[in-house]
């Protein structure tokens, strides 16, 4: 199966939800319908962890974190005017150690 993969990726930038669902689906035995609605159930709760403004980490990947961006003034490239970007919570993920370093041996 990696070699199938690396293969699809050698052609693209990345991989699709629907990709990534038969590919799992291969890997665990799961027909492609259980292993959709693992993965939308996945999304759907680290969404709505975020939501309450919480943290979600999934130990030896990463974490996913709300921050908050300050308000800031910006300006628009195409017609080079200045606006106010009002405060806001965006989404983050931080990759843990273990992800950071395994990523760097394999592409670095």
């Amino acid at each position: 199966m990696q070699t199938e993969l690396k293969d699809l990726l050698a052609e693209r930038p990345g991989l699709t939800k629907s990709e990534l669902i038969h590919f799992l689906a291969r890997n665990t035995g799961l027909t492609k319908l259980e292993t959709e609605t693992v993965v939308d159930g996945l999304l759907r709760t680290i969404q709505e962890v975020l939501m309450m403004g919480k943290k979600v980490e999934l130990r030896g990947f990463g974490s996913f974190v709300v921050r908050v961006r300050q308000p800031r003034e910006a300006r628009n490239p195409a017609t080079q005017e200045t606006v106010l970007l009002d405060k806001r919570s965006v989404p983050v993920f931080k990759p843990s150690k273990t992800l950071r370093l395994a990523v760097d041996r394999a592409i670095g």
